[in-house]
């Protein structure tokens, strides 16, 4: 363990976030650097509670208790083997990753949690800049060809995984760029893209091939896959995008918001948008519909790129500010959480359902119709409380309902399951013999987190499927 009386000597402290008026003018990270000492007295916080619960919150299993007494200690070097143990990524997981495992911290039960998400990045942080990290090719090769489609987290991980085994790993990007979401999905001022390129440089110099500007299912075919390699891993995500069937959907300016966001990841990797097709905020009413992380994120980049207003809406009831009563410790508590994003602006609704738009003579939105609900599951509407906003853009941030269904999957063809995912069995094989699949593909919508340990869990089952058995952790 950490230091015996850790938790009762240090609270818990988080680095302080740049000045609103600062960072709503760049798009960097918006956190401070957080000084040595005091993440080794974090980490000195967490206990000897016998059985670490904050492992059955995290989908890769680390190791927490264990990496936390190395940093007390100031062994950071082994922290790092610690981390690196069961996650191929902690540099992003410990940005991005909503941490389930700090709710499930034992010291959580009566005192703040262990700040585990911070100690895992400052691990990793510290180690890129000490030159720690470094390439691991294999010693040898299989003779093995396995394909992987899409760059994502879980394509990455399992790419990592397989390589590290001997197998010749040939990743599929139908961007132009590698990353997949973690490029174009995630804004610069949560993680700077500078974090994943310096990742892909260990990845290239272990040996994984990259081809972007492929489009699997289209650019080539699912049966040429299935012939040229041994073994195929589907990482395509979940970007089947739900949508609102409702009158005015049709107008101009309403889009969905991962568009807006993957436009704004290419404007800031230096690409030009056409204007016929820019969407951008400024000067702009904007209105995001949809609460979670997509939404936050449309949610400061509208104010970075200085939109006149910004209304966030939420079909849900506000939570509560403690945790509820029905989400005790363990689980991942209900309650309301306060981002980077909502301090530096814009009004916060919840309770609001979105009936139809309307617009001007020439086809743009000018106008969004509202109602306000009851609590759920009804979620009836309230008689006589019918609003509008005018608005200028309407982003749509209501999630995704599985992969794209058009190209790959269709001529393979896959079984998918009553949800829309791509259907496996236990060893994460489709119906398709030698095809498997993981992370937002196969388990819908979820994570980061969980994209990597899918992929882990998915090249094991890979290495076993080619070699007869595997000694890749599961």
């Amino acid at each position: 363990m950490a230091k015996v009386t850790g938790f009762l000597e240090y609270t818990r402290e988080l680095p302080q976030r740049r000045p609103v008026l600062e960072r709503v003018n760049d798009w960097f990270e918006v956190y401070q650097d957080f000084p040595e000492q005091k993440t080794r007295e974090q980490a000195a916080r967490c206990m000897d509670c016998g059985l670490p619960f904050c492992h059955t919150g995290c989908p890769v299993n680390n190791l927490i208790p264990d990496w936390n007494d190395l940093v007390w200690k100031g062994r950071w070097r082994e922290a790092l083997r610690a981390l690196h143990a069961t996650n191929n990524f902690p540099e992003f997981t410990g940005r991005i990753c909503p941490a389930p495992c700090e709710a499930a911290c034992v010291l959580g039960i009566n005192q703040p949690a262990v700040t585990i998400k911070l100690i895992e990045q400052n691990i990793i942080d510290r180690a890129f800049s000490e030159g720690w990290v470094q390439p691991e090719p294999p010693r040898r090769r299989t003779g093995k060809k396995v394909a992987i489609i899409g760059s994502g987290p879980a394509g990455l991980a399992a790419a990592q995984q397989l390589n590290r085994a001997g197998h010749s790993v040939t990743v599929f990007e139908k961007q132009d760029r590698i990353g997949g979401l973690l490029r174009y999905g995630i804004p610069d001022f949560k993680m700077e893209k500078s974090v994943v390129d310096r990742r892909l440089e260990q990845l290239f110099a272990e040996g994984i091939e990259f081809r972007s500007n492929v489009h699997v299912g289209f650019d080539m075919k699912g049966d040429q896959l299935v012939r040229d390699f041994d073994a195929t891993l589907l990482g395509i995500g979940a970007e089947q995008h739900r949508d609102l069937e409702i009158p005015g959907r049709n107008l101009k300016g309403i889009h969905f918001a991962m568009d807006y966001l993957t436009q704004q990841n290419k404007r800031g990797a230096g690409d030009r948008i056409p204007s016929a097709a820019e969407i951008v905020a400024t000067g702009k009413r904007v209105i995001i519909i949809g609460g979670g992380d997509t939404g936050v994120d449309c949610l400061g980049t509208a104010h970075r790129q200085k939109a006149a207003s910004v209304h966030q809406f939420q079909i849900h009831p506000m939570p509560p500010e403690d945790r509820h009563p029905s989400t005790p410790w363990p689980l991942w508590p209900l309650q309301l959480r306060v981002e980077a994003a909502h301090e530096e602006g814009g009004f916060r609704e919840w309770s609001v359902l979105t009936t139809h738009f309307s617009g001007d003579e020439n086809g743009n939105v000018t106008r969004l119709h509202c109602v306000r609900v009851g609590p759920k599951p009804a979620l009836e509407r309230v008689l006589g409380s019918e609003f509008y906003l005018d608005a200028d853009l309407v982003l749509i941030a209501i999630g995704f309902s599985g992969p794209v269904r058009a190209g790959l999957l269709e001529q393979l063809p896959l079984a998918l399951d009553s949800r829309g995912n791509v259907e496996t069995d236990e060893t994460y094989m489709t119906s398709v013999p030698g095809v498997f699949s993981a992370g937002d593909a196969r388990r819908g919508q979820s994570l980061v987190v969980w994209a990597i340990a899918e992929g882990r869990k998915a090249a094991h089952h890979i290495d076993k499927f080619l070699m007869g058995s595997s000694q890749l952790p599961v």
